[in-house]
């Protein structure tokens, strides 16, 4: 019988030995959600990826162990190694690794995705948040509020005040599946902070839309919690959508 391999000696790369594990891990992880792994095919056996990678069998289990962890591949009994389509399997930890693109500064697909998804909870978060939040939760965002107003002139003082606005916001919807989406938007953000708080500027400078957020927890007004909510993230999502238009006009031109 042939069997059917999915990457070829030239795909993979030497490791670098003080990160064997992790180094693996992402190797392998980027190749799979790049496609250059497909969905459906095995992976060559311990020994020859030992061999191509250049690490010991020890570090070599551990990254596979990580990528079943991740829902990107499946062990079976007798050491074969699957690809499996990770849009099928895998979870929202993997969306900070898909915002890369090899070809641009990031996947525009993905970033669209990411957009959408915080359009549509932002409002529900602090809608929630006002119904739930209480006193305490209003005295949080009101500092981070004072804060931010502070710190107006300096952007990335900004970025991490808003991150830290939000995180608080979902803390106080009291919703743990909010919370770890929230989470994952955040480390997203962080891997693209560069390119992110330059367009997000705007957003971030509307101090007013924070402070009605914040000043909606404190009374219970779920309504104006969400309608704020909504309108703030709208501003940056236009300046978002723009950015990415401008990049998917220059991938095309090339």
């Amino acid at each position: 019988m042939i069997r059917r391999y999915c990457c070829p000696a030239s795909m993979l790369q030497p490791v670098r030995k003080q990160t064997l594990s992790d180094a693996v891990f992402e190797q392998l992880r980027d190749r799979i959600v790049h496609g250059e792994l497909e969905a459906g095919s095995r992976l060559p056996a311990e020994r020859e990826l030992c061999e191509l990678l250049q690490v010991n069998r020890g570090a070599l289990r551990e990254a596979l162990k990580r990528l079943e962890q991740a829902r990107l591949v499946r062990m079976h009994h007798g050491g074969a190694t699957r690809i499996l389509n990770y849009r099928d399997e895998a979870g929202l930890d993997l969306l900070p690794a898909l915002l890369v693109d090899p070809e641009q500064p990031l996947n525009i697909q993905v970033a669209e995705s990411v957009l959408e998804m915080r359009s549509a909870l932002a409002p529900e978060m602090a809608r929630l948040a006002a119904i739930r939040g209480g006193p305490q939760a209003a005295e949080r965002l009101e500092a981070i509020v004072h804060d931010m107003h502070e710190s107006r002139a300096n952007l990335d003082s900004l970025h991490e005040l808003a991150m830290e606005f939000w995180a608080e916001i979902a803390r106080a919807s009291n919703n743990i599946a909010y919370r770890l989406v929230s989470n994952t938007l955040r480390e997203s953000y962080r891997q693209f902070r560069s390119l992110l708080t330059g367009i997000l500027a705007r957003e971030y400078r509307d101090h007013d839309s924070y402070a009605a957020i914040a000043r909606a927890v404190r009374h219970a007004d779920s309504v104006a919690a969400q309608n704020r909510a909504a309108a703030l993230t709208r501003i940056g999502e236009s300046g978002v959508a723009s950015v990415l238009e401008t990049l998917r006009l220059e991938g095309t031109a090339r």
